[in-house]
């Protein structure tokens, strides 16, 4: 029986696509339609969870999460966004998948949830940036890296405001996606549950 992966909250389709070029039944999953062509479920991950899936990839928005907007945290507790935004991730770290990674920026899930297993950047991809990525895994080991690149920028958070800026600072890098499907989707099919 072929593996069946469930990308939440993705739009891009990029680490989709990478896990059906290994041969997985991958789905991606997120209110967005998705940019490119493939198996994408439109609408919200919480409904199609517990569909049978050997993994999930989650993505969830860091909008209400990440430490780069703790000057607003004050304001996101108080109307209550903050707690649903860690609600939702709870959810995902819980759903009835035995192959769970949760990745999201640095932020408040370490302190209100759980400190991550592993921080990975994309300079460890190939990719010369940098990008501090915390990943919470169930199932998973910690990805090695693949291809340790100079030329260290930050450039996603130096982009400029626009209506894109989001989308853009949350897409996945190639290399990072390219990595989790080779090495998850490896350790997924040939390592057994115990």
């Amino acid at each position: 029986m072929t593996p069946r992966v469930l990308i939440a909250c993705e739009f891009s389709g990029l680490v989709r696509d990478a896990f059906a070029a290994r041969g997985w039944d991958a789905w991606s999953c997120d209110l967005l339609p998705s940019e490119r062509p493939g198996q994408h479920i439109q609408g919200d991950v919480l409904q199609v969870m517990a569909d049978r899936w050997d993994m999930m990839i989650a993505f969830p928005p860091c909008t209400h999460l990440c430490a780069s907007g703790a000057r607003w945290f004050a304001e996101k507790r108080a109307d209550g966004r903050q707690q649903a935004a860690l609600a939702f991730v709870q959810q995902l770290l819980d759903a009835p998948i035995p192959k769970i990674a949760l990745e999201n920026p640095v932020g408040i899930i370490s302190t209100l949830i759980r400190k991550p297993d592993q921080i990975i950047q994309p300079w460890q991809f190939g990719h010369g940036e940098t990008k501090a990525t915390c990943l919470w895994l169930k199932g998973l080991p910690p990805l090695v890296p693949t291809d340790i690149v100079e030329g260290r920028t930050s450039r996603v958070h130096r982009m400029p405001p626009s209506a894109s800026r989001s989308r853009e600072r949350s897409r996945t890098y190639p290399g990072v996606a390219e990595a989790m499907a080779a090495q998850w989707g490896q350790a997924a099919l040939f390592k057994k549950d115990t």
